[in-house]
């Protein structure tokens, strides 16, 4: 069944499969910690090059009500999909940034020497699983004006994703099965509001059944990154709702069999700015979600 939804996204016919060549396909989403912050000219040399078998397609990102979002265009993984990434769908103009994809497409591509590997990202700093929070919102039910917001923005991106039926340009049809959800956000929740914090385990919940559902899996493993606090603030607390959004982090994983919570998080440094993850930590970060989903599979694919 998992087959049927994805060939029939890109408009492929089941018996083809002979034909194709096959991705294991992962979508990344969430807010800036997955946008990434990470300076590319701070790389190691031997990151700079494009990562074998492995193609991205990240969606541009757009706030809630405006249009274009999820515009993009499939390349082989390299570094400069981070925050400042802007495509129009004939072109991709990459940043000097780049997030936790290029060390998880890249050690995936490691521990599966075997497999293809197909990122669809979509994220957007700031955003809030809460209708209100930060600069644009994930509930599928909340819309300003045209109806528009991030739930909205993130299926444009698959589906657009999706309508390429040779993501690699190799002139062979791609068969792409889902195989992960990874998940960074959070900060705006933990932020905004205690209702807000209150509100995200349901929330996170919610989401990923709606993402699982885009995808065709109800059972598709999730990895979730555990947010946390720079304590850059004048009383130590850049977010003052973080706990209960910590413990909503937990309580999801621990009640769904093929989730699990990545923690590589409170050991990770961050930029000035309070709120992001440095270099290193991107690359730490994105290493710790690809050997997460690798683990999950046994259990839930």
């Amino acid at each position: 069944m998992v087959a049927a939804v994805l060939l029939a996204a890109v408009g492929c016919e089941p018996d083809s499969a002979t034909r194709m060549n096959s991705y294991e396909l992962y979508f990344l989403g969430g807010q800036s910690n997955m946008d990434g912050y990470g300076y590319v000219d701070e790389l190691p040399d031997g990151l700079h090059r494009e990562v074998d078998r492995v193609s991205i397609f990240t969606g541009l990102a757009a706030f809630d009500d405006e249009p274009g979002g999820g515009v993009g265009l499939w390349e082989p993984l390299r570094p400069g999909h981070g925050t400042g990434f802007r495509t129009d769908g004939q072109a991709n103009q990459l940043s000097d940034r780049f997030g936790p994809e290029l060390s998880f497409g890249r050690t995936l591509a490691d521990l599966k020497p075997d497999s293809r590997i197909a990122i669809v990202k979509y994220s957007l700093g700031g955003s809030g699983l809460a209708p209100g929070v930060g600069y644009g919102s994930w509930d599928p039910d909340y819309a300003d004006g045209e109806g528009l917001n991030q739930y909205d923005h993130a299926l444009a991106t698959l589906r657009n994703a999706l309508s390429n039926p040779d993501i690699d340009g190799d002139g062979r049809t791609d068969r792409l099965v889902p195989s992960g959800i990874i998940w960074m956000q959070g900060e705006a929740d933990a932020e905004h509001s205690q209702g807000s914090a209150d509100a995200y385990e349901a929330n996170l919940e919610r989401m990923m059944k709606l993402l699982r559902t885009a995808l065709g899996v109800d059972d598709l493993p999730v990895v979730i990154g555990k947010i946390t606090d720079s304590g850059m603030a004048d009383d130590g607390s850049v977010m003052d709702y973080i706990e209960t959004v910590h413990r909503a982090q937990a309580a999801f994983a621990d009640g769904d069999e093929c989730a699990t919570l990545v923690t590589v998080t409170d050991g990770l440094d961050y930029l000035s700015d309070a709120w992001h993850y440095d270099t290193e930590g991107n690359l730490r970060l994105g290493t710790a979600f690809a050997r997460a989903a690798k683990e999950l599979e046994s259990a839930c694919i």
